[in-house]
């Protein structure tokens, strides 16, 4: 296949089958990669859990295989957020031209938030004395350190973001403020974007924090 358009007919025919197979809790994409990155989206189905739609663009995992940052880009079973909060489990296949060149690629995102919130639902209902269990993560770039601690926040409120209320994200806040993920250089864009509130809002959050210390 030199081209996505030589194999379209098959190619939506087969994201359709995978969406309907798992239902509308999974998104999965068609991109086309040989024309403007801005427009890659050429067919979507459950385009509801990402607000994608076709004529959309592509993310940052596809920019660095066309970059060649990133020579094998498959990756399979790895976790992303929406911007409203939903995790997804996501996989990525690229489709290739006879040079062995990215021309497409079939996203699969499935929506686990609700199994999430099961999850701990089970483990507080199962949950045994264990011992005090100390997380340290060893990093080579402080945003990683970041993406830890935001992470841990998420399972200390013991829910996604999505699902989170005003006084959990102010839980999960000052859970990020006394682990000192504010004396991170620009935390505040990142924390932000995460928990989708303005700087003014996250401020008043952790005024309100501190004033209680």
């Amino acid at each position: 296949m030199e081209n996505v358009k030589d194999e379209f007919e098959f190619l939506t025919s087969l994201i359709r089958g995978i969406s309907q197979q798992f239902g509308d809790k999974c998104e999965v994409i068609l991109h086309d990669l040989t024309g403007e990155y801005d427009q890659t989206i050429v067919a979507i189905e459950n385009g509801h859990l990402t607000g994608r739609k076709v004529g959309d663009p592509g993310s940052n995992l596809g920019l660095e295989v066309l970059r060649g940052t990133v020579k094998d880009g498959d990756r399979y079973n790895y976790v992303t957020q929406t911007k409203t909060g939903k995790l997804l489990r996501s996989s990525t296949i690229y489709l290739k031209n006879s040079k062995q060149e990215a021309i497409g690629a079939i996203c699969i995102n499935f929506d686990i938030s609700d199994f999430i919130m099961a999850e701990n639902a089970i483990k507080s209902i199962t949950m045994r004395d264990m011992d005090q269990e100390v997380k340290e993560v060893f990093v080579n770039d402080v945003n990683d350190l970041l993406d830890f601690l935001l992470q841990e926040c998420q399972n200390e409120i013991g829910k996604p973001v999505s699902h989170m209320t005003k006084e959990e994200k102010t839980q999960a806040i000052e859970f990020l403020d006394k682990r000192g993920a504010f004396l991170i250089k620009k935390s505040g864009d990142k924390i932000c974007k995460f928990f989708d509130i303005s700087k003014f809002t996250l401020y008043n959050y952790l005024d309100t924090i501190r004033s209680n210390d």
